[in-house]
Order: structure tokens, then sequence, then C-alpha cells
């Protein structure tokens, strides 16, 4: 790949992720100190995410695959999102605030899928290519974090700025996606087949015993994955920890890091002690934050954060490469579609709306008895992986070009 062709991909992704984690990790603290929102709006508005993890298939399966080239589709959607941002940044309550970033959410979610089209389109070798210019979505996100810790918007309750902040990237991208290398659509005007739409192929693949284990896991496991995502930001402001998100950042950093060692424990130790860490080390931060404070224990909250990059590479990164062994060529797009829509759409949907309520049976007079808040999470995490350790079986997975 020639460098200016990289370095287009690399700024794409930069974007892609920097739009995110400009707005995503704070939006629980900015709700509860602008419109004091409750538990369930929370939930309500981190489970947007999930609707749009449930529709981004139906989008890109209808439209994108079939009628547009895909960096056309990803320039309209970002400019689209651009307007969105800059009026859910001017909200003046709760439910003025929801229908924007609801809409927003059915329309970034789709862009994803459309921005790792644009980049595979371009790659002769994926496997090898993909993961150089992939990590600068982790770097977009933590400089998003540092610049909401270095002008202190979390302190000052200025968090609005997020919004205006991703706006304006939203902007640039919409237009710089129009320069992008050209993506003609995959499958021109081929008849429509719901079942390729829906991923309903890859269904065959529960008849597996091992596969359907890991799938049930897998929905279940993002129940308790969701209190980090939706509270973790909210709950580090409310004990008073300063520039919450920037610390925040370390969980991006430490997952860089984790990802490049994770093949090599996969072929040392196995998929399933991969996966069996990814779930323990859920159970763990939970632990970790429900016994942690900003004074002399404040070194469990850093620990918590930190082990960030351990849940999610060693349990969703190693089940994508599950799931991608598993449906061997015939299903791997749907396959992954499939443990997707599980996750982020079903696991999580379930995850947030769960949250939200639980937090709201804790509320004090200063916050949150989050002590008891994050016990829960934990003792769920540690259910889920007893039942993973009895009745999922370790499978040799063969790297081919890693």
């Amino acid at each position: 790949m020639i460098f200016s062709t990289r370095f287009k991909l690399s700024l794409l992704f930069f974007l892609e992720f920097f739009i995110w984690g400009g707005w995503f990790v704070t939006m629980g603290t900015f709700l509860s100190q602008i419109f004091n929102a409750t538990g369930g709006e929370l939930a309500m508005a981190y489970e947007t995410q999930s609707i749009g993890a449930i529709i981004a298939p139906f989008i890109i399966g209808l439209i994108a695959d079939r009628y547009f080239a895909a960096q056309k589709i990803l320039g309209l959607l970002h400019l689209l999102g651009a307007a969105l941002l800059f009026i859910v940044s001017n909200a003046d309550n709760f439910f003025a605030f929801y229908p924007y970033i609801f809409i927003y959410m059915l329309l970034y979610m789709p862009t994803l899928a459309l921005a790792n089209s644009v980049a595979f389109h371009q790659m002769e070798n994926p496997s090898k290519e993909f993961a150089s210019i992939r990590v600068l979505g982790s770097v977009g996100w933590i400089v998003a974090g540092l610049i909401i810790g270095y002008f202190g918007w979390e302190g000052s309750q200025t968090l609005k700025n997020t919004f205006y902040m991703s706006s304006i990237a939203s902007a640039f991208l919409g237009f710089y996606s129009f320069t992008l290398p050209n993506t003609p659509p995959k499958l021109g005007s081929n008849k429509l087949k719901i079942r390729e739409i829906l991923g309903l192929d890859a269904l065959s693949m529960l008849k597996d015993k091992g596969f359907l284990f890991f799938f049930i896991a897998s929905i279940l496991i993002c129940i308790p994955l969701a209190f980090y995502y939706q509270h973790a930001n909210q709950f580090l402001n409310e004990i008073g920890m300063k520039a919450a998100a920037s610390k925040m950042i370390l969980g991006q950093i430490s997952e860089v890091l984790f990802l490049l060692l994770l093949p090599l424990f996969i072929k040392r130790y196995g998929i399933k002690n991969a996966l069996i860490v990814g779930i323990l080390a859920w159970g763990v931060r939970y632990m970790l934050f429900a016994f942690g404070d900003i004074g002399v224990k404040s070194w469990m909250l850093i620990f918590g954060i930190l082990l960030h990059g351990v849940c999610y590479d060693f349990f969703f990164v190693s089940g994508q490469i599950y799931t991608d062994f598993k449906a061997g060529e015939k299903y791997k797009s749907t396959a992954q579609g499939l443990i997707t829509l599980a996750t982020y759409g079903l696991g999580m949907l379930i995850g947030f709306r769960f949250a939200g309520w639980l937090t709201d049976q804790y509320i004090s007079d200063i916050g949150h008895l989050w002590k008891n808040i994050w016990i829960q999470p934990a003792i769920f995490s540690f259910v889920v992986l007893t039942l993973f350790l009895i009745f999922f079986k370790n499978e040799t997975i063969k790297f081919k070009s890693l």
C-alpha cells in the first residue's frame, strides 16, 4: 500500500473513533450534571448504541452493498451526524436530547462497518495491514479523552463542549470521506436475499454445541459489560476523581498493548483460556471499583481502568477470532455480523437497561451507593465464568498469517 493511501485510511480511523470517544464516555456524566438524569434515562441514551448496532446490517445490506460507493455514504452519514450532534449540544432537557442522539446513533453505527469496508478494499493482505491502520482509531479515542481532561470540562460542568467538538470533527470527516479511495458497491443490483442481510445463514453454526454456548456466553457477559460504558465515568466523577475521562484513556492504551500480545497467548494457552481470562477480568475490574476510592485505594481504580485491555481483547477480539475459525469461508461475514448483533445489539441492550434500573435502586443524598452497584455485575461475571469453565471445550486455533 502506498504511503498516501495508508495516511488517508489512518486519518479516517483516527477521526471515526475521535468522534465517538469525544462524547460517548462522558455522556452519563453530562446527563446527570446538566439534566439530573435518572439511571433509566441514562440507559435510554446508551442503549441507542445497541439499537444502532441492530439496525446497521440492514443499512449496509440494503443500501451500501448494493447501490452507492461506501465512501460517499460514509461522508453523507457523518455530515448528517454533525448537524445532529450540534442540535444535541443545545438541548435544554433530556427529552429534547434523546430523539436526536437516538437518530444520530442509527446513522453512526453503520459508519463503523463502512470505514472497515473502505479500508479492506485497498488492502492485499488485511491480516497484516489492517491492525497498523486501525490502531489509529484507538489513538483518536485517546486524544479525545485527553482534550476533555485538559480543558477540565467534567469539573466545570461544561461537557456540552464535547458534542460541539465531535460535531466539528464529524463535519470534517464528512467532507473528507469524499476524498477517500473509491469503494464501489459489492453486490450491484443482484437479487436481494433477506437471509444474507439478516445473517440467518450463519445460524446453522449454532448446531455446534461449542459455538452455541459461546454465543450464549457472549450475550450474557455483555450485560455486566454495559455497566462500564454507561456508569464508569459518572462513578469516577461522583467520587471526586479529577479529569476522569483522561484517566480512562489508560484503558485504550492497554487495549493496544494487549491486542499485540493476544495472538501469542492464544497460540500458547488456547482460545478457551483467553476467553476465560477476559471474563475473569470483568469480574475483577468491578470488584476493584466496588472497594476502591480516590484516597489510599486509588490504585484499585486505576488498575480497574487498565484492565480494559484484558477485558475487551481477551474476550471480544478472541471471540471474533473464534467465530472466524468456526465459520470457515462460507459464513465468515454473516457469522461476524451475527455475533456483533448478539453482543453490541442484544446483550448490551439488556445490560444498559439493567444497569440503569439497578443504579436507580441505590441513590443516596450525595449521589449513588457505588459499592452496592459494582458488586452485582462482578457477581454476574463470576457466574458466567463458572458456567463457561464447565461447558466450553478448548479448541486449537491455527493462525495462517499472524
